[in-house]
């Protein structure tokens, strides 16, 4: 990849935040953070990340209305979304990807497994299938 990738990870976990900030920035990428949907959509605005991570359940403004958002204004409908949350039913997988995200992935999550997803939606490839689907 040429260039380093902007990543925004939006969660109001801030453990979450660290957890994925440190993941993130030992590979390479330039991180940016917000604590619920509010912050998500200016720190997009500001950050212009190359994909997002982005929690479902917030205060303000959930990560389905913030992706609902996104991908209706057309600079920054392309941005790859994958969505983390604790709701794991197959009906909060398949409305996620509905609503346009590149991938879903459940918490808790392996972080390895993650920063392939992200490597891969990066690359221009399609996320994988997560493992026991």
């Amino acid at each position: 990849m040429i260039g380093l990738a902007r990543v925004l990870v939006v969660d109001d976990d801030r453990v979450i935040q660290q957890l994925l900030e440190v993941n993130l920035e030992l590979e390479g990428y330039d991180v940016a953070k917000a604590g619920d949907g509010e912050e998500a959509l200016e720190a997009v605005r500001v950050f212009r990340p190359d994909l997002i991570l982005l929690d479902v359940m917030m205060p303000k403004i959930d990560g389905r209305e913030v992706c609902r958002r996104l991908k209706a204004d057309p600079e920054t409908a392309r941005i790859p979304i994958i969505f983390l949350s604790a709701r794991a039913q197959e009906f909060d997988v398949a409305s996620g990807i509905e609503l346009g995200a590149s991938a879903y992935v459940t918490k808790p999550f392996d972080p390895v497994d993650l920063l392939d997803t992200v490597e891969r939606l990066l690359a221009g490839q399609p996320a994988r299938p997560p493992r026991g689907s």
